[in-house]
């Protein structure tokens, strides 16, 4: 076929299609050839129950993945993902315990030692220059041996409040999950962000070339500290509303999120190595990793592998989507 032919073609698809991101539609793709695959396994698989069911699965894993993504456009990596959901979770469930005024202040009060967590990671990443993946390793270690602290080695006893519960499985409107319309907002507030403030354009442009951002009077250290900590608040939001799901915390709950978040994002098209992505792509990357989870759960398919295909998957991405000139 001739290159006219190919152009002929491409100029009669729909312009919103020849405007895509290639890695978005790939996305998306392997969305319906998920679904078409899980309705072999199960003829429920494709029911509007089931569906909107793995849609709010998949609200607590894209409001992680949101925060991910800031830090990733940063080229930078964010590994204390998992302790920041579990701080969250179970700070905000040992609030609810200090009586009336501790319910009222439970998620702000768990949100906020996610934004702390965040902030030590983007002073040392900022002001440090300490690289990212050995910073956010070593606080998530520090949080991790806090809480052993604090719990003694036991599971968290404490209960989620009401707020917390209604928040992960309440119906504010009927028929749609309120998590789905809090990720539904929080990725309104980050495209907004992303695409029509000096903020995005400037994590744009770090994720580019930071020295560039810099020389243009952007200031980058403070734009940095910013992203880890909604990342590290995003985080442990994201615990408070799975803590709300199973009505408590548990010191592991976070693990299962690291890996997913991140290939969430990688699988959505945004580059590993920062300043290109779309939160489009992240919202086709968190639900495909869902309904991934949910073929793999009906398989009976075991953590250890599941952990393997994550990995396999991002690094697919890496060489597919990854590479950038040696210039940058």
């Amino acid at each position: 076929m001739s290159e006219t032919t190919i152009g002929g073609i491409a100029n009669r698809m729909p312009k919103f299609i020849r405007r895509a991101d290639p890695a978005v539609l790939t996305a998306f793709a392997c969305i319906v050839l998920l679904l078409f695959v899980g309705s072999l396994y199960s003829r429920s698989f494709l029911s509007p129950e089931y569906l909107l069911q793995q849609l709010k699965v998949a609200s607590f894993l894209g409001v992680i993945a949101t925060g991910m993504m800031l830090v990733i456009l940063l080229g930078q990596i964010d590994l204390s993902v998992p302790w920041s959901v579990a701080v969250g979770a179970m700070m905000a469930c040992a609030a609810a315990a200090y009586g009336p005024a501790g319910v009222a202040l439970a998620i702000p009060f768990g949100i906020f030692c996610g934004v702390l967590i965040g902030i030590v990671n983007g002073i040392g990443v900022a002001y440090l220059r300490i690289p990212s993946m050995i910073i956010t390793l070593a606080t998530n270690a520090v949080a991790q041996g806090l809480m052993v602290v604090y719990t003694g080695g036991f599971s968290p006893q404490d209960s989620a409040t009401g707020a917390m519960r209604y928040l992960a499985t309440g119906f504010a409107i009927p028929g749609l999950p309120n998590a789905v319309i809090i990720w539904a907002l929080i990725g309104a507030v980050t495209v907004f962000a992303l695409t029509r403030t000096g903020f995005g354009r400037a994590v744009y442009g770090i994720g580019n070339r930071e020295r560039a951002a810099y020389l243009s009077g952007v200031d980058t250290r403070r734009v940095v500290m910013i992203a880890f900590a909604v990342s590290g608040g995003l985080s442990a939001f994201g615990g408070v509303l799975l803590a709300g799901y199973a009505s408590k915390a548990a010191q592991s709950m976070g693990d299962a999120y690291l890996l997913p978040s991140i290939a969430a994002v990688v699988l959505g098209g945004t580059s590993i190595l920062g300043g290109r992505g779309s939160y489009l792509g992240t919202v086709a990357g968190v639900i495909l990793i869902t309904l991934l989870q949910s073929i793999l759960s009906v398989m009976q398919m075991p953590e250890a592998g599941r952990q393997i295909i994550y990995g396999v998957v991002i690094v697919a991405m890496l060489l597919l989507y990854g590479r950038a000139p040696a210039s940058r």
